[in-house]
């Protein structure tokens, strides 16, 4: 009873869901059905069609408006005048103008492709050099404390270890003035010795502040031309974007040689219709099926050369990488290694020694035999030296999705391509048979000539 049950309720739901996806698809093409016709039939067509514009509108308003902020870094109130113009102005087209929804419509699987991929080869670029030079800006600037630091420390250990040397002098003119038959007027040696720290301090301080505010310069520097670059890229990828569809649209409606290598029903049903199913049988060379999924020679040769080419900016940002993990390795390295140094012992040796010369024999009446350390430091708890900043494997992860998606949109071009001109067949059905009546001549013409050679 209870299997009965079961089965009953499986055999249900399974008619349901026939039931609903034949509807959900007929609802689908009636909403396309108004979305591309010219002029709206009555009221309801009317309301569906300004309904589907503000979703799209509503839409790709919030998509521009997080585009300026977070990618291109508009101010709020930039981006958001900018979001609801653009969003009010696109409302208006395309509710109001065919061509433009239609123009739009093959915009949409451009931006996915050519134009999509320009638009992620610029985030990607600006992504790596926004996070990536910095960070190997700060770990050089890291590497330049350090040998600041060993510049100061060094540099007054060594001033320290001359007071050694005036002490030895003093000693070794007492050792000299006792034992000398004949006083000299002044048994001590002169020793000069420069006492002013300061100033080498100064000086190495100066010449770090110098490197530093060189450095920040730089940093700035390559920050706003890479916004600035990548602010210019996206206006003339946006624009290039509108100009492309509406020139496929202006070739499409005027030249009936344009892009008209398909097997479509209307020719299909054209040839059946006039007895000339032959002439599709074995599908020509250069005729496609648009709903298939082999590439022709052509496509897959220009496919290739795309690969390559974005293979070229795929290795530069990969050797932009590797230079940070290189300048973070010696950074780090350097930094711990200044952690482990120890100090230099330096010992100063003086030997002496006094005799008389009797009958010109050596009679030795003074040895002095002394010796005097010191340590030479090159690091000091007083040195402010920034941490190495690690690499961030976001930046690495979020690139290599985005480069996964740029060669997988190299091979989408072609079906996106398809689907242009369907899309421009469903906005302009006239036109469309024109062009299969067009196809089907030549294919007739080519026919009669094979035979007759």
């Amino acid at each position: 009873m209870v299997l009965e049950d079961l089965q009953e309720w499986v055999h249900g739901y399974t008619s349901h869901e026939d039931s609903l996806f034949p509807k959900a698809r007929r609802i689908v093409a009636e909403l396309w059905s108004v979305y591309s016709k010219p002029v709206p039939a009555d009221g309801w067509e009317l309301r569906a069609l300004f309904l589907q514009c503000s979703c799209i509108t509503v839409l790709l308003g919030g998509l521009f408006y997080n585009w300026l902020l977070a990618s291109l870094e508009y101010p709020r109130h930039i981006s958001v005048a900018m979001a609801v113009t653009f969003s009010l102005l696109l409302l208006l087209a395309l509710f109001l103008v065919h061509p433009v929804r239609c123009a739009f419509s093959i915009a949409m699987p451009t931006l996915g492709t050519k134009q999509g991929r320009k638009l992620l080869l610029s985030t990607c670029i600006m992504i790596a050099v926004v996070n990536i030079t910095p960070n190997i800006i700060s770990n050089i600037k890291t590497l330049l404390q350090v040998i600041l630091c060993i510049s100061k420390n060094s540099s007054e250990s060594l001033l320290n270890s001359t007071a050694l040397l005036e002490n030895a002098s003093r000693k070794l003119g007492d050792e000299i003035q006792n034992y000398a038959i004949l006083k000299p007027m002044d048994g001590h040696f002169q020793f000069s010795l420069m006492k002013n720290s300061s100033l080498i301090n100064q000086q190495v301080h100066l010449a770090g502040e110098k490197a530093r505010r060189d450095f920040l310069a730089v940093e700035v520097l390559v920050k706003d031309c890479v916004r600035a670059g990548n602010k210019l890229v996206a206006a003339f990828s946006v624009l290039y974007l509108c100009f492309e569809s509406a020139w496929y649209l202006k070739n499409y409606l005027t030249n009936l040689r344009f892009d008209n290598v398909y097997i479509t029903k209307k020719l299909q049903h054209l040839a059946e219709d006039r007895g000339a199913s032959h002439l599709l049988v074995g599908s020509p060379q250069h005729l496609i099926h648009p709903t298939g999924l082999r590439l022709s020679r052509e496509e897959l040769t220009l496919c290739l050369a795309q690969v390559l080419r974005f293979s070229v900016a795929l290795l530069l940002v990969l050797l932009l990488v590797a230079l940070e993990h290189l300048i973070f390795g010696v950074a780090d390295t350097v930094v711990r290694r200044m952690a482990q140094l120890s100090t230099v012992p330096v010992t100063l040796s003086i030997k002496y020694q006094a005799g008389i010369d009797i009958l010109k024999i050596p009679v030795p009446v003074r040895d002095v035999n002394r010796s005097y350390h010191h340590s030479l430091t090159f690091s000091s708890a007083r040195c402010r030296i920034s941490t190495p900043t690690p690499p961030n494997p976001s930046v690495l992860l979020v690139v290599g999705l985005l480069f996964c998606i740029i060669y997988a949109t190299v091979f989408l071009e072609t079906y996106a391509r398809r689907l242009c001109r369907k899309i421009a067949a469903s906005f302009f059905e006239s036109q469309e048979e024109e062009r299969a009546q067009y196809l089907y001549s030549k294919l007739s013409q080519q026919h009669r000539e094979t035979l007759c050679g």
